[in-house]
């Protein structure tokens, strides 16, 4: 009988990342999995447009947990996932990246003595104040299994106390989910795309995602970054996709970022794409966008005193700018002058990773 995984996703970003692994599990055809959408995040962006563009089927459970605060959140997916896998046991449950999702359905998992695989295993940033960093923590402490993305995060797990022989650097799956979907938008007619509107005529332009509560909720800090954004703006346009919360935040705080940055709603997977990869610079504090610049070559700018993604530092073409203002406008005017930081793509970010971590699966499963 066939083992089956129980693969968790609780917000978008999540389906980028388990996308590849049901195309690698699809083709590889010798494990069942189910797709659990825990709702963490609802998005109406998520249709019937949206899966068939990662090339994967809608999840087989939505347990539409929604939103609340953190121990909210995390409790309604521990009580909805618990009664899930008691109806029908899994073999396995894969969780990816840092969300609560992660965090609650491991703790589940480990509890009903379920295997546990941690996708993008042993990144650290140091700082306890994020959320995400307790759920990375705590996920590592209790999985049997970790599928890491770059060198550190095998020295992070090594120095935490975990087997060699449960670590298992495998590369990026949501650089796979990246250069899948950068081959498929070659055939689409990104003008097409409602923000294909924003683009200057000469192509010239940056682009910036903030969303770190430490950087937009706290009003000075917001005031501090808007202010270097409004300088580099007036040097190089800017197309802002802003978060609700930051959105909120700027006009809470009276944040005026100036006539020259553009801000458009939040885009999806694809519009967004067509606009980064093209653009001069990024300037973000997301760790994603992070990864996913450096598997381009994209210059990028990280808002942020510290990264739990040291590669696209170390190998790749992103720059920890932090958040002091005079920086953060040096390093941009750095990247329009064409003196920008060249990096490379690291090791394993080839498009392989979902295959190399099937491949594992399918090995300990059999043993199990």
């Amino acid at each position: 009988m066939q083992k089956t995984i129980y693969l968790v996703a609780g917000a978008r970003p999540n389906f980028m990342k388990i996308a590849p692994i049901v195309r690698a599990l699809q083709a590889h055809g010798g494990l069942a999995f189910k797709i659990i959408h825990t709702g963490q995040h609802y998005d109406r962006e998520m249709n019937d447009v949206f899966f068939e563009e990662l090339g994967i089927p809608e999840p087989d459970v939505f347990m539409a947990a929604g939103g609340g605060s953190h121990a909210q959140q995390t409790a309604k997916i521990m009580v909805a996932f618990e009664e899930l896998c008691q109806v029908e046991r899994p073999d396995a449950v894969l969780v990816v990246g840092d969300v609560n999702s992660t965090l609650a359905c491991s703790i589940v998992a480990k509890k009903l003595n379920i295997p546990v695989a941690h996708v993008e295993a042993g990144l650290r940033s140091g700082d306890m104040a994020m959320p995400e960093e307790i759920n990375r923590l705590v996920t590592d402490s209790i999985s049997d299994w970790f599928f890491v993305t770059e060198p550190s995060g095998v020295s992070h797990l090594q120095r935490e106390g975990k087997a060699d022989s449960a670590i298992h650097y495998v590369g990026h799956v949501m650089v796979d989910n990246l250069l899948y979907q950068a081959e498929k938008l070659k055939d689409v007619d990104a003008s097409t795309f409602e923000i294909s509107a924003n683009i200057p005529v000469d192509h010239r332009y940056g682009v910036v995602t903030l969303h770190r509560p430490s950087n937009v909720d706290d009003a000075a800090m917001m005031a501090q970054i808007g202010g270097a954004l409004r300088e580099i703006a007036a040097e190089l346009p800017l197309i802002f996709p802003v978060h609700p919360r930051t959105r909120a935040n700027l006009e809470k705080f009276g944040v005026d970022l100036g006539p020259n940055v553009t801000l458009v709603g939040p885009q999806a997977y694809m519009a967004f794409l067509s606009m980064w990869k093209d653009a001069v610079v990024v300037l973000t504090d997301s760790g994603g966008l992070q990864e996913e610049t450096t598997a381009l070559g994209v210059p990028c700018i990280t808002i942020r005193e510290n990264t739990e993604r040291p590669v696209t530092v170390e190998e790749g073409s992103n720059v920890l700018a932090g958040t002091d203002p005079v920086r953060i406008v040096a390093e941009a005017r750095k990247v329009m002058r064409g003196e920008g930081k060249q990096g490379r793509r690291p090791q394993l970010w080839d498009g392989k990773a979902a295959e190399r971590i099937v491949a594992v699966l399918a090995n300990e499963l059999s043993l199990h």
